[in-house]
């Protein structure tokens, strides 16, 4: 029986969860649905255990589900490992060290290599999709591969079964509420139920004081180790998962940071998901709820760039006002713009918003997945059968 084509994907932990969320969703993917032998490479185990709670983080080599995992250390970047896979994915412009360069170049039958880019909604990606680059010193080619919202660009990660699960569980009545009673949460009956992933500058402290008086009742999970510092004060005491306080109108819970897995279904059963980097959003647009995307910062404000772009290709169709509504909110979540003045018309259109979060997924599903797509390319340029 001939071997598995292997495939080496690499990993740089940048922004503790984002980047190795997309990696280890990638990486699991390629193993279980295209049948490819996977190693991945991460060099900040401790951050990985908290979305994989089968993995090990005092363990340089270990295998989880399916998996092959392995730290990226010093010892690995002087010495080189003695296998080099059939396909080398490097994912988000981390550099390969060079003795694996070195061992890449050796091979008579040169690794199909691929830099897996950042996810971005601006033009230009479509034309720079898939484009290959020479090496200037050693006979390798890469290509470089974009995650993106267009049929011209490798599309969104997404697991084959994804859609008929979030499926089954919007259609269970008492799904949501057993998996958040789980977490020690019970929402009041028509209370707003709001799930907080985001960066510690996000303007949280006047999302609380929002909701705190709003007329609606809200309940506010958020994830323990999240904005700490803002969390913590409207609390009056240290957020740790189990802790909870009343005021007003709203329920604040921190809960246990969760499993990808866990963390589908905590999407899945809010009505607002407010998300940040690239693998929270993206799994927020799968979940089909409304949702606020605090993009990656980036040096010279790019990051506003790639927010605006993608803000106008998913707002393109809607009605003015909701489109406005989204804009100046999305904007002031990310630092433009008073968030307490955005967020009573955002609030209203809610209920227009949950209709076009299920035009929106349908609309990114005719795209194809990421990791399908992307099996695809490299047996094509690679003669990989």
């Amino acid at each position: 029986m001939p071997s598995k084509t292997s495939i080496h994907l690499f990993c740089r932990v940048v922004d503790n969860f984002g980047d190795i969320g997309v990696s280890w969703r990638l990486a699991r993917q390629l193993q279980v649905e295209h049948e490819f032998e996977v190693t991945l490479w991460v060099d900040h185990l401790p951050s990985f255990a908290r979305i994989c709670r089968n993995l090990n983080p005092e363990l340089a080599r270990q295998s989880v589900e399916g998996v092959n995992v392995r730290h990226w250390n010093s010892d690995f970047e002087r010495g080189g490992p003695l296998d080099v896979g059939d396909v080398v994915v490097e994912a988000f412009g981390c550099a390969l060290p060079p003795p694996y360069l070195l061992a890449m170049a050796a091979r008579p039958i040169k690794p199909v290599w691929i830099n897996l880019e950042y996810l971005s909604a601006e033009a230009w990606v479509e034309g720079c999709h898939a484009m290959q680059s020479v090496h200037p010193s050693l006979p390798l080619i890469k290509y470089f591969f974009f995650p993106g919202f267009t049929p011209r660009t490798g599309g969104l990660l997404m697991e084959v079964d994804l859609p008929r699960a979030r499926t089954a569980f919007a259609a269970d009545t008492n799904a949501a509420t057993a998996f958040l009673q789980a977490l020690g949460c019970s929402p009041a009956p028509g209370a707003l139920r709001v799930s907080l992933f985001c960066y510690p500058d996000a303007p949280v402290i006047t999302l609380l004081h929002l909701l705190e008086a709003d007329e609606r009742p809200s309940f506010c999970m958020v994830p323990e180790g999240v904005a700490t510092e803002a969390v913590s004060a409207f609390l009056g005491k240290a957020a740790a998962a189990g802790v909870s306080v009343t005021r007003g109108s709203l329920t604040l819970r921190v809960i246990p940071f969760l499993d990808q897995s866990e963390y589908d279904r905590l999407l899945w059963s809010c009505d607002l998901n407010f998300v940040r980097g690239e693998d929270s959003a993206v799994r927020a647009q799968w979940a089909e709820r409304p949702f606020v995307w605090q993009i990656y910062p980036q040096d010279e404000l790019a990051h506003l760039v790639k927010l605006r772009a993608f803000l106008a290709r998913m707002c393109a169709g809607m009605s003015p006002p909701v489109s406005e509504a989204l804009h100046n909110l999305f904007l002031a979540w990310s630092g433009v713009g008073e968030f307490a003045q955005a967020w009573p018309a955002f609030r209203d259109a809610l209920p227009y918003l949950q209709a076009e979060a299920s035009h929106w997924a349908t609309l990114l599903r005719r795209n194809g997945d990421l990791a399908a797509n992307l099996a695809r390319f490299v047996r094509k340029v690679g003669g990989i059968s």
